[in-house]
């Protein structure tokens, strides 16, 4: 037995009519989304995480001498990546002479886990 439904014929919404009320609003300011957005690129790379996570258990400051054995990478990728990591905000670096010490700012991390918990 077959039912006969009638369609209604489309309509074009005017400019600016809403099709729909939002779901939900965004509660992240723009200033705060762009920060959240720059750590989460900077950790979108398998090796900057495997970084970040050698320098959080570390929980100290780490060599570079000392990083570059872990990695099946050259040097100055492992340099890239860690510029891209210190760019993001979310490792910092001392000099001492000819080498480099690293360490993670555990904020940056709060920031990342609050916002997505």
């Amino acid at each position: 037995m077959a039912t006969a439904l009638e369609l209604t014929p489309k309509r074009k919404r005017p400019a600016g009519e809403v099709c729909c009320e939002p779901v939900a609003h965004p509660d992240v300011d723009p200033q705060d989304a762009d920060r959240v957005a720059a750590i989460a690129k900077a950790l979108a790379d398998p090796v900057r995480v495997q970084v970040v996570d050698v320098l959080r258990k570390a929980a100290g400051q780490v060599c570079v001498c000392e990083l570059v054995p872990l990695f099946d990478i050259s040097q100055p990728t492992l340099s890239h990546h860690l510029k891209k990591l210190r760019d993001a905000g979310i490792v910092g670096v001392e000099r001492r002479g000819l080498w480099a010490y690293y360490f993670v700012h555990p904020e940056a991390l709060k920031e990342l886990s609050a916002w997505l918990s």
